[in-house]
């Protein structure tokens, strides 16, 4: 069997992902430090489809160890599809910003994507219909200096991404990379990268997308042969 790796998928564009590809029969592996979360999407998509496999792993892909160790625990298991969407923001300005979590941030949304997308290559490559979908931010085609760090690590996942697929390309291998660059979208991203309890996008973002909304234009990637799916919020 065939399984299709979405990270961050306990809740926001994951979630939705997962639903989605789920909609198409692919069996799943799904990935976040929430296992109460990922336990409840788990039930909800064998619900629906009580014939695919869903396998959840709760893991902190901040600790590079536990990459590794998550991929070598995945070792039995046929990827076809990898989607690195776990990564979390920070708007403290450079002065103010808490390097405990400035750290934390790039060794989630720079190492961890690094290794699994590295490793899914290292061993699928050459295995037809195989695609690493990776996942940036329109803060990663332009500089937004209130997230300065955040922008620098979106910006290495898109130049990263992009360069993957050309070498791909030139090497005549049969995966494909591809980088989604998601405008704002109604999740906990805000919330998170404000230090905030709480924060609600309507009436503070002038335009944004919902998850479901991002998750369907990933899917829209995934089926064409481009490499780069920019979204705006409009």
């Amino acid at each position: 069997m065939k399984y299709t790796l979405i990270t961050g998928a306990s809740s926001g564009i994951g979630y939705e992902t997962a639903l989605k590809f789920a909609d198409r029969e692919n069996n799943l592996i799904l990935i976040a430090r929430n296992e109460e979360n990922l336990q409840a999407l788990k039930e909800k998509i064998q619900s629906q489809h009580p014939k695919l496999d869903v396998v959840i792993k709760s893991v902190d892909l901040s600790e590079p160890k536990k990459v590794y160790q998550l991929y070598d625990e995945l070792k039995d298991y046929e990827l076809q599809t990898v989607i690195n969407n776990a990564g979390f923001g920070d708007f403290n300005q450079i002065s103010d910003q808490d390097f405990d979590k400035t750290e934390k941030m790039i060794r989630l949304n720079v190492e961890a994507l690094t290794i699994l997308t590295s490793l899914f290559v290292r061993d699928y490559e050459n295995v037809e219909g195989t695609q690493v979908i990776n996942l940036s931010s329109v803060a990663g085609y332009e500089i937004f200096p209130v997230s300065l760090t955040y922008t620098a690590t979106k910006y290495y996942v898109s130049a990263y991404t992009e360069g993957l697929n050309v070498l791909l390309k030139n090497k005549d291998a049969k995966m494909r990379a591809k980088v989604l660059a998601p405008a704002p979208t109604d999740t906990k991203f805000m919330q998170r990268s404000l230090d905030k309890d709480s924060f609600e996008y309507q009436g503070n973002v002038e335009n944004y997308n919902t998850p479901e909304e991002m998750a369907s234009y990933l899917l829209e990637l995934y089926d064409s042969d481009k490499t780069i799916g920019l979204v705006n919020a409009e």
